[in-house]
């Protein structure tokens, strides 16, 4: 469910608390027992609050002016076009839509139809290693490369099948910071934002490139012009595990910002109709929280899947290795080292980013609530501070990925569970296999010498 303007006016109105106790104020009462106080701070803080008041984040020009966090990591919004993986676009102020028919999607469909060309020779090549070859090695190594494409495949289902819902999610940003302009008086900033977009968006092109040139070197077999098929692969990859992190960051900085503001504010004029405009501010942002992980929930969810496969194939590749050739490593050990280590990294950011979100939404503001001196405020006062610490108990700071996974640092170490498992059932058939190509002699020489 979306907070509607209408329901946020209220707020501001502070109407539905009245309504609750069973008496309905007049607001303009109070702004007049403030304006009648002779302290000028509460007088002028007064009057600003009026000005904001005729603001409303359902009009398109009042959020493309207060919209910084979309001005900021517009860029990756840009990368994630080019690369046909999502086709949204500002096509009015303050709204991000998205259209089949738009030239967004039109360029997604043709450039998604010549990488599918190149994928499909290179994995024709790849999947011939299969039938010419023996050697158990070569086998992890051709699953890895097959493995590796398969994400082009789903491209249709977790980025144009999920972008009209990302289009409201990031839509419901710009309300948002003019919701947040209304309350606390001060532009929502996201300091060096901008810049550490450029930084992550330029990593991700120099890490694919980086990785399958390292990977085309180390292991036998993976010809340079193979790597054609995968550089939007492995980009796309890491893009996603950058805009997670962007997400999460924005957030977790609006979630310190809001909470610094509240304790300003709280230290100035302790009233219930401030408590409740914070009530219902906080509400919009654990919504955002919850609207990314259900945005984003077909997105990450193969995306967890891939890493996870990924991740035990490597090192059981690499195990192996090590069980046929012993401790000396050779190239193509390291390079399957070096697809965990990567494969692991991009894991870890997406846990611990939403792990680290999750604590700064609701820490800040409860703090500032549970040290509010009670036996100091009204009765009304009391009763938004009970309703707000409800809120914060019902409403709690995690991302679901709409029910199939919580994505924080359990994740990540139950994905690390679930890999050794799986590990140990695949080494005991390893080893088996490796006991039944035992010669005969060999076996009746050990039996003769455990006798003696």
């Amino acid at each position: 469910m979306v907070i509607k303007e209408s329901e946020f006016e209220d707020a501001l109105g502070y109407a539905l608390l009245r309504r609750e106790m069973g008496t309905v104020w007049d607001t303009s009462k109070d702004e007049r027992m403030v304006n009648g106080t002779m302290d000028p701070e509460l007088i002028q803080r007064a009057k600003e609050r009026a000005i904001r008041a005729q603001l409303n984040s359902a009009d398109g020009d009042t959020c493309e002016t207060h919209d910084q966090f979309y001005r900021d990591h517009k860029l990756l919004l840009v990368l994630f076009r080019g690369l046909a993986v999502m086709p949204i676009t500002r096509s009015m102020p303050g709204r991000i839509t998205f259209s089949w028919r738009s030239a967004a999607s039109i360029y997604a469909f043709c450039f998604y139809t010549v990488s599918t060309v190149i994928v499909l020779v290179v994995g024709y090549e790849r999947i011939k290693v299969f039938q010419t070859t023996t050697k158990f090695d070569e086998y992890i190594y051709g699953i890895l490369f097959v493995i590796f494409l398969v994400p082009h495949f789903w491209i249709p289902f977790v980025g144009w099948g999920v972008a009209k819902q990302v289009a409201i999610y990031k839509t419901m940003w710009g309300a948002f910071q003019v919701r947040y302009y209304r309350v606390t008086g001060t532009s929502l900033q996201f300091p060096h934002l901008k810049p550490l977009i450029v930084f992550l968006s330029a990593g991700c092109l120099v890490c694919a490139i980086v990785f399958l040139l390292s990977l085309s070197f180390l292991l036998e077999g993976f010809a340079l012009w193979h790597t054609s098929a995968y550089y939007h692969i492995i980009t796309m990859l890491n893009m996603n595990s950058a805009l997670w992190y962007i997400n999460s960051r924005g957030i977790r900085v609006a979630s310190s910002s809001l909470s610094r503001c509240f304790r300003q504010d709280v230290a100035v004029e302790c009233t219930a109709a401030m408590i409740s405009r914070y009530r219902f501010l906080w509400l919009n942002l654990s919504e955002l929280l919850q609207a990314l992980g259900n945005a984003y929930a077909r997105t990450y969810s193969t995306y967890c899947l891939f890493m996870f496969v990924n991740i035990t194939v490597a090192i059981y590749g690499a195990l192996s290795e090590i069980i046929d050739h012993g401790f000396g490593f050779s190239f193509k050990e390291i390079g399957l080292i070096v697809d965990t280590v990567y494969c692991s990294a991009l894991l870890f950011i997406f846990c611990d980013c939403s792990h680290n979100a999750t604590l700064q939404v609701a820490q800040g503001v409860q703090d500032t609530l549970l040290g509010i001196n009670l036996l100091k405020v009204d009765q009304p006062t009391q009763k938004e501070i009970d309703l707000f610490i409800q809120a914060i108990e019902m409403n709690p700071a995690i991302v679901s990925l709409k029910g199939y996974a919580e994505v924080n640092r359990e994740l990540l170490t139950s994905s690390i569970a679930t890999i050794a498992i799986y590990l140990i059932v695949l080494l005991q058939f390893k080893l088996s296999l490796i006991s039944q190509q035992i010669p005969a002699e060999i076996i009746e020489n050990v039996k003769l010498l455990q006798k003696l």
